[in-house]
Order: structure tokens, then sequence, then C-alpha cells
């Protein structure tokens, strides 16, 4: 029998079986657990509350997490390769270095969330949320998403490539950026005038 606590060492769960790989723990409510370095593969968690969990290092490869609550959950360093995480919340999680290769996040709300350093190399993004993510260094090589833009967010990207386009031949890599340039450039852009 496993027992899995919370932050305060409290029990919240107990699960029959000596390990949680393949594991059932659908609609399961495990806000806080404790679960960094878990195998948890195969596992699903099918409308789960994991919010605040620590998944730290965690293996949830091939793990069926639709429609888990993950907001607030520490994933740094896990391996989620082809995790169904289709409508998850994962709001503000922490997934820095986490492996999210072939993971299916169609759907799912990202905003907030900290993807720097994270792979997410043919992973299908359609229609996830991606409000404020930190996508720093992350690779999205492969990855399936479509970007929806206002009528202002697609001017302002198409006068920035006319810009860029027309300045092509002219760049020279050791020349140093003009900060003027920069600063009247924004200005143009929060005045709306592109």
């Amino acid at each position: 029998m496993i027992e899995i606590k919370d932050i305060d060492g409290d029990v919240i769960y107990t699960h029959e079986g000596d390990n949680l790989s393949g594991a059932d723990l659908d609609d399961a409510k495990l806000n806080d657990a404790i679960l960094s370095g878990a195998d948890l593969k195969g596992a699903t968690f099918y409308r789960s509350e994991l919010a605040g969990a620590d998944l730290t290092s965690a293996c949830l490869d091939n793990v069926d997490l639709e429609y888990a609550k993950l907001s607030g959950a520490n994933l740094k360093g896990a391996s989620l390769k082809g995790a169904n995480l289709v409508n998850a919340d994962l709001s503000g999680a922490i997934l820095t270095g986490a492996n999210l290769e072939g993971a299916i996040l169609a759907g799912a709300d990202l905003s907030g969330a900290d993807l720097s350093d994270a792979s997410l190399d043919g992973a299908n993004l359609e229609g996830a949320i991606l409000d404020n993510a930190n996508l720093k260094n992350a690779n999205l090589k492969g990855a399936h998403m479509t970007i929806t833009l206002s009528g202002k967010e697609y001017r302002i990207i198409q006068f920035a490539l006319s810009v860029l386009s027309s300045n092509v031949d002219e760049y020279d890599e050791d020349e140093a950026i003009n900060e003027n340039e920069v600063i009247e450039l924004r200005e143009r852009l929060n005045h709306d005038q592109v």
C-alpha cells in the first residue's frame, strides 16, 4: 500500500499496490501532494486535482491527465513524454526543463506557466492558452500550434517584418543597436500608428 502525503505530512490518498505505475487515479484529490521522483508511468489522472503538487523529476510518460487541475504544480525536470494533457489546467505551473516530447496539450491552459528549457518537440499545442507563459530556451521543434492574433497584433507584426525586410541588405552584425530607434518604434507601436 502506498500513502500519498501533502506538504503538511498528512495522508491525502491511499493506493492499494506497491507502485503507482499504471495506477487508476481518476478524479483523485491530490492537491499539494508530494510525488517528487515518483514513477507514475501510464497512470490515469482524468479530472484529478493536483494543484500545487510537487512532481519534480517525476516520470509521467504516457499518463492521462485530461482535464486535470495542475495549477501551480511543480513539474520541474519531470518527464511527460506522450502524456495526454488535453484541456488540463497548468496555469502557473513550473515546467522548467520538463520533457513534453509528443505530449498532447490541445486546449490546455498554460497561462503564466514556466516552460523555460522544456522540450516540446512534436507536442500538440493546438488551442493551448499560452498567455504570459515563459518559453525561454524551450525546444518547440516539430510542435503543432496555431497562433491567433488581434488586428493590432497582426498590423504590428506586418510592420516589424516590413522594417526588417527593408533593412536586411543594410544589416551589419557588428553594428550596435540604436537605442533611440528602438524607443521610437516602441512609441509608434504603443500609439497604434501602424
